[in-house]
C-alpha cells in the first residue's frame, strides 16, 4: 500500500528460513527494486522484525542471499521456504508468534490501472524455530486457537490492492491525502490488528496488504455497441462485525451490526487500461440504529426482539454523526420493514417486531432531527417491501426504481476526468493516486491524476430487518438509476434512464444478486432470498418457493447451530479477543464478555461458569440484566413504558376471527381523490392518548416520507385506508400486533386475509408512483408528505 521507494510497490516476495532468522524477500512487479526483512526466530514469544534500509538490484539480492547461506553452512544453510504475495499479519495465542501469508493470488479487477487481487491460497507458519517452542505451543487450547483463525476463510471473499486504496471510495481516494499505515486504521481494513505489529515496529506499510472483507466483480458490458467496465464493490465493517444473531443493531460507539459500503464504479473501455472519464457511486446498508438484539433459540426460527432503552438515542445519534462524517449530507433512510398498523383486524405480526422497531426507529429519528438544522436533517424513507411485493399488481422494482431516482437528485455522484502525468508527479495527493505502470518500457512511474467534476454529497442508507434480501433489492434499483447517469454522463447513452426490462437492467440484477448472496452467506448463513428478482426474471414460481424454502432452512440452521464458533473466530480475527495464559479460553466466554477479558484481563467468577451463548450488542457489556422482553422496558426520551403483551391485545378493536369491517363508504371507495377521504384521517381519542402515553412527539415537526402511502390507489377501503389514515396524522407508528410470516426477509406465508381485493391496474400504480413534486417540496420543507 505504501510505496518503497519512488513510487514503487513490493508485490511479490521469498521466504527464507535460517536456524536463527527468516529472510523474506521482497521485489516490485517490473524486478527493479528488491528489499529485505528480517525475522527474528530465537525469541519464543516475542516478535523481532527488522528490515534491511537498503534497496537491493537481483544480482546484489542474490549475492546477499549467498553470503547468509555460506554464514549459516554449519547451521544447515539457508533454506527456502515458500513464495508469497504478501503478509496478511502476525498473530499470538498462547504460545509463538505466528506468521500469515498470501501463497496464491488472482488478479480480479483493474481501477484506473491500479491491479485488485483476491487470495486464492494464505498459510501460516510459526516464527520461532521449533527447539525454543514454549510447552504451550502444543496445548489442546493453543491448537484449538489456530483452527479457530484458520476457519476465517481468506480465500473467500476478502480482495485487496498493493497500490490502489480500495478500502476507501473513489471519492475518498481525490480528496483526502490519507495513505501508509493511516488507510488500515479505516473501518474496512480487517487485517488491522493482524498488521498492527508490523507496522508498529518498521513505521512503514510496505510489507503487508490491506484486506477488504465482502465482495468484487468486474465485468466488461456494452451498450448501444460501446464497451465499459462495471465494477461493483461491497465493503464489509470491522466494527461490530459477526454474524445475524450475535450482532444486531447499534453499540454504544455508534457502530451497527452488518455495515456495508456498496460502491458502483463504470468508465468507458480503453485500450491503455486509463480511460479519459470514471464515475462512482456509493450507497450504505446497516442495521437498524437502535440497541437491540435476538436469542436464538434452535426451537423458533424467528426468536423475539429484545429492545434496550438508549437514553437520549445516545448511540443512534453517533451512528448517524458518523454517517455524516463519511459521506456529508444529506443522510436519506430507506427504511424496508413491516409497519405497524393502527387496527387489529389488519395487522401481520401476532408479536410486536418488526412493526416495534420501525415505531421506535421513526421515533429516534423525530428526536435527532428535533436539534438538527433544517439542511441536516435526517430524511426518513419508509416503505414496507414485505407488504408489497405480495400485493397483485404491484411492480416492486419500478416503485423503488422511481424513489431511487428521485434521491439521487439529491445525493448526485461522483464524475472524474482521467489524465496521466509524468514520474515528477507520482506522489499521493489530492487528486492524485500513484500508480506503478508497467507497460512503459522506461518502468518510469507514472500517476493517475483524478480531476472531479461533480461529487456526491450525502449518501441513502437502506436497511430492513437483516440488512440483506430486501435491502439487497433496494440497492439494485438505486444502483440502476444511478448506472443510466453514469453511462449518460459518460456519454455511452442519450437518455439518463434505463428500463427495467433492458438487457442492461439483467446484467446490472447479475451483479446485484450475486453481492446479494455473498453478503448473505457472510451475515446470515445462507444465500439471499431473491423473490423479487425470481419474479422480475418470469421464473417458475414453485421453483423459487422451494429455493426460498431451502434457503430458510439452511439460514435457521447455520443461525442455530454454527454461528457461536464462527464468531469466535471473527473475534480472534479482528482482535476483539486476545487469549492469555491463565485467563479463561473463548469458548467459555458469552460472546459479548471477550471484549473485556480480552483488554482487561478480568472477568466475573459467575460468569465464567456460564454456556449460554448471549449475542452481542456492542463493545461492552450492554444487554438487559434478565434479557426482559421488550414489552417490558422503558423505551423513550420520557422513560414511558411500553404496554405489555396482553394490554396491546386488549386494545384492539375487533378481534382476528371478526368479519372484515368496511371502514369507509361505497361511493368513496372508487374514488381516487384522497381529498375526499379527509374526514377519515383522523385518530380516535383513545389512540391518541394511546400515543403520548408511548412518548411520541407532536405532529408536523420532522422529515418523514410514507413510500407505502404513495404507493396506494385510492380505490381500497381496507388495510390501506386504515394506513394511509394512520400516517397522516402521525409520523410515527402504533405498535401493533401482527401475524408473523414464515420467511425472515420475504414473507412468503401470507396469513390473514386474501390481498386479492388489492390489485390495481398498471395505469393506477403509475399514476400513484407520480410524486415527484412533491418529493421535492417534502426535501425543501420536511414534515409528512400526505396525499
Amino acid at each position: 500500500m505504501e510505496a518503497v521507494t519512488n513510487g514503487k510497490f513490493l508485490q511479490k516476495f521469498r521466504l527464507y528460513e535460517t536456524k536463527s532468522k527468516f529472510y523474506l524477500i521482497g521485489r516490485d512487479k517490473s524486478r527493479t527494486l528488491w528489499r529485505v526483512l528480517k525475522i527474528d526466530r530465537t525469541e519464543s514469544t516475542e516478535l523481532g522484525i527488522e528490515e534491511d534500509p537498503t534497496s537491493y538490484t537481483e544480482n546484489e539480492c542474490q549475492e546477499l542471499l549467498w553470503r547468509i547461506h555460506e554464514g549459516n553452512r554449519l547451521t544447515g544453510g539457508l533454506k527456502f521456504v515458500t513464495k508469497c504475495y504478501g503478509i496478511v499479519g502476525f498473530v499470538k495465542f498462547l504460545g509463538p508468534y505466528y506468521m500469515v501469508l498470501i501463497t496464491r493470488r488472482r488478479k480480479v479487477g483493474t481501477i484506473c490501472g491500479h491491479e485488485i487481487y483476491s487470495i486464492c491460497k494464505s498459510e501460516m507458519i510459526a516464527v520461532p524455530s521449533v527447539i525454543v517452542w514454549p510447552n504451550v505451543a502444543y496445548s489442546r487450547d493453543e491448537n484449538r486457537y489456530k483452527r479457530l483463525l484458520s476457519s476465517v476463510d481468506l480465500s473467500k471473499d476478502f480482495f485487496y490492492s498493493y497500490s490502489y486504496n480500495i478500502m476507501r471510495s473513489l471519492q475518498k481516494n481525490i480528496t483526502e491525502k490519507n495513505t501508509g499505515q493511516v488507510v488500515y486504521e479505516t473501518m474496512f481494513v480487517w487485517n488491522e490488528f493482524l498488521t498492527r505489529a508490523i507496522r508498529n515496529h518498521l513505521k512503514s506499510a510496505s510489507w503487508t496488504v490491506a484486506l477488504i472483507h465482502g465482495f468484487f466483480k468486474q465485468s466488461k458490458l456494452s451498450v448501444s455497441g460501446k464497451d465499459f467496465w462495471l465494477t461493483l464493490i461491497a465493503r464489509r465493517s470491522r466494527h461490530f462485525a459477526g454474524t445475524r444473531f450475535m450482532k444486531r443493531g447499534v453499540n454504544e460507539k455508534g457502530r451497527v451490526a452488518n455495515d456495508v459500503e456498496t460502491e458502483q464504479i463504470v468508465f468507458e473501455d480503453s485500450s491503455d487500461e486509463v480511460p479519459s472519464q470514471i464515475t462512482s457511486v456509493v450507497q450504505h446498508r446497516g442495521s437498524i440504529p437502535l440497541v437491540w438484539f435476538q436469542e436464538t433459540s434452535r426451537l423458533n426460527i424467528r426468536p423475539d426482539i429484545i429492545l434496550k432503552p438508549d437514553v437520549d438515542y445516545k448511540a443512534t445519534r453517533l451512528h448517524f454523526e458518523n454517517l455524516v462524517h463519511r459521506y456529508g449530507n444529506p443522510i436519506i433512510i430507506l427504511n424496508l420493514i413491516k409497519a405497524s398498523l393502527t387496527s387489529a383486524l389488519y395487522t401481520r405480526e401476532k408479536k410486536p417486531r418488526e412493526s416495534l422497531l420501525r415505531a421506535e426507529f421513526a421515533k429516534a429519528i423525530h428526536y435527532i432531527n428535533k436539534e438538527l438544522p433544517d439542511d441536516r436533517r435526517l430524511k426518513f424513507l419508509h416503505m414496507d417491501l414485505s407488504k408489497l411485493s405480495r400485493r397483485k399488481g404491484t411492480n416492486v422494482l419500478a416503485l423503488l426504481h422511481k424513489v431511487a431516482s428521485d434521491v439521487l437528485e439529491l445525493t448526485e455522484f461522483l464524475n472524474c476526468a482521467i489524465t496521466t502525468t509524468g514520474p515528477d508527479d507520482a506522489s499521493s495527493g489530492q487528486g492524485t493516486v500513484a500508480c506503478d505502470d508497467e507497460s512503459n518500457d522506461s518502468q518510469n512511474v507514472s500517476a493517475t491524476k483524478l480531476v472531479p467534476l461533480l461529487l456526491q454529497k450525502g449518501v441513502l442508507r437502506t436497511n430492513c430487518i437483516d440488512c440483506l434480501d430486501r435491502t439487497n433489492v433496494a440497492q439494485f434499483a438505486y444502483g440502476l438509476a444511478a448506472l443510466g447517469r453514469q453511462l449518460h454522463t459518460l456519454g455511452l447513452t442519450e437518455a439518463p434512464k434505463i428500463e427495467l426490462h433492458a438487457p442492461l437492467a439483467d446484467d446490472l440484477m447479475d451483479f446485484y444478486e450475486r453481492m446479494g448472496d455473498t453478503l448473505a452467506i457472510q451475515y446470515g448463513g445462507s444465500a439471499a432470498h431473491n423473490k423479487i428478482f425470481c419474479e422480475q426474471r418470469g421464473q417458475w414460481k414453485a421453483a423459487t418457493q422451494s429455493q426460498e424454502f431451502l434457503r430458510t432452512l439452511q439460514r435457521y440452521y447455520n443461525n442455530a447451530y454454527t454461528d457461536p464458533e464462527k464468531q469466535d473466530a471473527i473475534n480472534v480475527f479482528l482482535g476483539h479477543f486476545q487469549p492469555h495464559q491463565g485467563k479463561p479460553a473463548l469458548w467459555k466466554l458469552d460472546s459479548d464478555q471477550h471484549y473485556n477479558i480480552g483488554r482487561q484481563g478480568t472477568l466475573n467468577e459467575e460468569i465464567i461458569g456460564r454456556s449460554k451463548i448471549k449475542r452481542s450488542m456492542s463493545d461492552g457489556n450492554i444487554l438487559l440484566d434478565n434479557n426482559v422482553p421488550v414489552s417490558n422496558c422503558n423505551v423513550g426520551e420520557n422513560n414511558t413504558e411500553l404496554l405489555p403483551m396482553q394490554q396491546l391485545a386488549d386494545m384492539r378493536e375487533p378481534s382476528d376471527s371478526a368479519p372484515e369491517i368496511s371502514v369507509c363508504e361505497p361511493n368513496l371507495c372508487s374514488s381516487t381523490n384522497y381529498v375526499t377521504m379527509t374526514g377519515r384521517h383522523s385518530m380516535s381519542e383513545e389512540r391518541q392518548n394511546y400515543l403520548k402515553r408511548l412518548g411520541y412527539p407532536e405532529l408536523h415537526s420532522s422529515n418523514f416520507l410514507d413510500l407505502d402511502l404513495l404507493s396506494s390507489s385510492g380505490n381500497s377501503c381496507d388495510e390501506e385506508v386504515f394506513e394511509r389514515s394512520s400516517l397522516i396524522n402521525s409520523p410515527m407508528d402504533v405498535i401493533s400486533v401482527e401475524s408473523s410470516t414464515s420467511y425472515s426477509e420475504q414473507g412468503h406465508n401470507d396469513e390473514g386475509r386474501d390481498d386479492t381485493d388489492l390489485s390495481r391496474s398498471s395505469s393506477q400504480l403509475s399514476d400513484a408512483r407520480d410524486y415527484s413534486d412533491r418529493f421535492a417540496q417534502w426535501v425543501a420543507n420536511g414534515g409528512m408528505l400526505c396525499y
